[in-house]
């Protein structure tokens, strides 16, 4: 079980840097960046880039990490049980960062910054309202998967 111990710690140090740094973007970056123009786009840009080259190690590291437990422990059964919701959640919000940090920022990177240098401001709100939903979707998930994780949600 020393396994699954690690894998356990490892999930979550890449949890608290993960959504950590989603948080500390959404809550202090971006209103910071908001209205000070192409130069808060630009700090932004900055900002975003190195969180990004960051969270391309703690995203993979968290669903590895997971993937491992659920494997080990065999608990292929909760992604079928409402009781174990937290468990679809984390996996959904773990696919919707994946392809966010590994497909569409790549993909759309110079759109993004041209559109950044045409509407600053605009862009900028855009991107604090996607960071809020999903800090409030990553924040339910990890309030259900640690209240879940201690038999809150248990039947």
């Amino acid at each position: 079980m020393d396994d699954v111990t690690l894998a356990r710690a490892l999930h979550v140090l890449a949890l608290v840097h993960w959504i950590g740094g989603v948080s500390f973007v959404t809550l202090v970056i971006l209103p910071l960046a908001r209205g000070a123009g192409v130069e808060g786009a630009e700090l932004f840009a900055r900002v975003e880039r190195r969180f990004s080259a960051q969270v391309r190690v703690s995203i993979p590291l968290a669903g590895a990490a997971g993937f491992w437990m659920t494997a080990r422990l065999d608990m292929w059964d909760r992604f079928i049980s409402a009781s174990f919701w937290w468990m679809s959640a984390m996996v959904a919000l773990w696919l919707v960062f994946m392809g966010a940090v590994f497909l569409v920022e790549p993909l759309l990177k110079r759109r993004l910054e041209a559109a950044a240098r045409a509407a600053p401001d605009v862009v900028l709100a855009r991107a604090l309202v996607i960071h809020l939903v999903l800090l409030a979707l990553a924040a339910a998930t990890i309030l259900g998967a640690t209240a879940g994780a201690h038999g809150l949600f248990f039947p």
